[in-house]
């Protein structure tokens, strides 16, 4: 093994960047990508193992990345993905480092934020390229001596090769370029004084530890160019929580109260009071339960799936896809809500899948699609409302495309965060930000028809008692005080 040197150094002219190519990254940041992203950071930022590296003065929020570097042997223009890892001479171990606080003024370059001396170390050792396999390397990251990351490129969202061609259509990479890859999760912030080390390994190989200290800036940013910056936001960014950011946790929409309250009355009620507020296409419909006496009430996560084009499906529905995202990050009380377009062909949940989101504490599925293995998904705990059982895989007429976006169920629309209520009248679903009012104005109403089918049990006739008129509600009042006193 060779060491990282100056010479190696000096020989990048680009170092290129990938924004997110990791799975565990993108489930921790919510999005996936459809194809690779990158950005630049100069040459000068490079640094090599040892070094210290400055948290701008003023900024709080340095974050890290230890990431895979690949660094080039042979230009490489308009190259394949078949021929493009015969361009990579050297593997090394690289941190992306960054102030969030900078974000904001050039979000997109990262130019400011990710440019920075010594905000690119790399090294220390320099794994020949044709005596490692780009699928089987192991990243690590350790702050303070703690290991924070911990990942491996064996399912990656964009493979090496694929970066290195795609790349290549638009400029040649030279000798000596460096491609950062993107990092996993784990990544998060560090002060000064702090100890960052990154090590890449591949089989009996290894790259040793890329070790970097922090130190604290003391030149102000001057005022005529764009100052420290951060919120709330930037701050969950940079640490991958609100809660490793120390931040409280979001006000809750669906509280246990406003839970409870909704699962005591029917979708009926809660239909009719929508109906009030003017909502009336807000049930999803034409599916069946496999378990129809079980009420359920939960968040809605969504997964769209469009029709199925050979050539998509290669590069969006094998892998680590969205439909596998989806069950993967469903959360305790959540309910997945797949926009199948009422395709009836083909099945877009099994019962492997089922059972992690069932797993996962997710409260119910829904889709307006088929559902293979039904026996098994009908035996499990977790309900699952569906169009009807079918035994082909989604490959059938499906692509599983994307998460957590504003889909169409069962002739409605479904945005994630949507309160889902569900019985056997059907399937709702509640803007959240009514849902309080809705849920109080239903037990009203309920307690409203408890009284009416006394009195129509007692033989009244239903002229002015259903809805009520005024005398009628005078009654109820003092049927209201008589069940108070108890």
């Amino acid at each position: 093994m060779e060491l990282l040197d100056d010479g190696v150094l000096a020989a990048a002219r680009k170092v290129i960047a990938v924004h997110v190519n990791y799975p565990s990254r993108a489930a921790q940041r919510g999005r996936t990508p459809e194809q690779p992203s990158y950005f630049l950071k100069p040459a000068s930022s490079l640094a090599l193992s040892g070094s210290d590296v400055e948290r701008p003065a003023g900024c709080e929020l340095l974050g890290f990345e230890g990431e895979i570097a690949l660094i080039i042997g042979a230009p490489a223009r308009r190259v394949s993905p078949g021929t493009a890892w015969s361009h990579v001479r050297w593997v090394t171990a690289s941190n992306d480092l960054g102030v969030y606080d900078l974000r904001y003024a050039d979000k997109g370059s990262n130019l400011r934020s990710k440019g920075a001396d010594g905000f690119t170390p790399v090294g220390p050792g320099l794994l020949p390229a044709d005596a490692v396999d780009p699928a089987a390397l192991r990243i690590r990251t350790w702050h303070n001596g703690a290991l924070v990351q911990d990942d491996t490129t064996d399912d990656l969202l964009f493979p090496f090769a694929r970066l290195i061609a795609d790349l290549s259509q638009l400029l040649t990479l030279e000798a000596g370029d460096i491609i950062l890859t993107g990092t996993p999760a784990g990544a998060s912030v560090a002060g000064p004084g702090d100890l960052l080390e990154v090590e890449v390994t591949a089989g009996g190989l290894a790259t040793g530890r890329l070790a970097t200290t922090v130190t604290e800036g003391t030149t102000p940013l001057a005022a005529f160019g764009a100052r420290p910056k951060v919120d709330d936001v930037q701050r969950e960014e940079a640490y991958g929580s609100r809660e490793a950011a120390g931040l409280p946790a979001p006000a809750i929409v669906l509280t246990p109260a406003l839970k409870a309250t909704l699962e005591s009355v029917s979708t009926a009620t809660l239909s009719s009071q929508l109906r009030k507020r003017g909502l009336n296409n807000v049930s999803i419909d034409g599916l069946t339960s496999t378990q129809p006496g079980r009420r359920v009430v939960g968040l809605a996560r969504t997964l769209r799936y469009v029709p199925n084009r050979e050539d998509l499906f290669v590069t969006h529905g094998a892998g680590y896809n969205a439909q596998k995202r989806a069950v993967d990050t469903v959360d305790e009380g959540e309910i997945l809500v797949m926009e199948a377009r009422g395709e009836k062909g083909t099945g877009t949940v099994g019962d492997i899948l089922a059972l992690r989101a069932q797993v996962r504490g997710a409260a119910a599925i829904i889709t307006d699609g088929g559902v293979r293995d039904f026996a098994a998904v009908a035996a499990m705990d977790m309900p699952t409302f569906y169009a009807n059982p079918h035994p082909a895989v989604l490959g059938r007429r499906h692509i599983p495309w994307d998460t957590d976006v504003t889909i169409a169920c069962g002739g409605t629309t479904v945005q994630p965060g949507d309160i889902i209520v569900a019985d056997a009248d059907g399937i709702l679903v509640i803007p959240p930000a009514l849902a309080a009012d809705l849920a109080e104005d239903a037990v009203a109403q309920e307690r409203e028809e408890v009284f009416i089918a006394e009195m129509v049990a007692d033989g009244h006739g239903v002229d002015g008692l259903y809805p009520m008129d005024a005398a009628w509600r005078e009654r109820y009042a003092r049927w209201q005080e008589r069940r108070a006193d108890g």
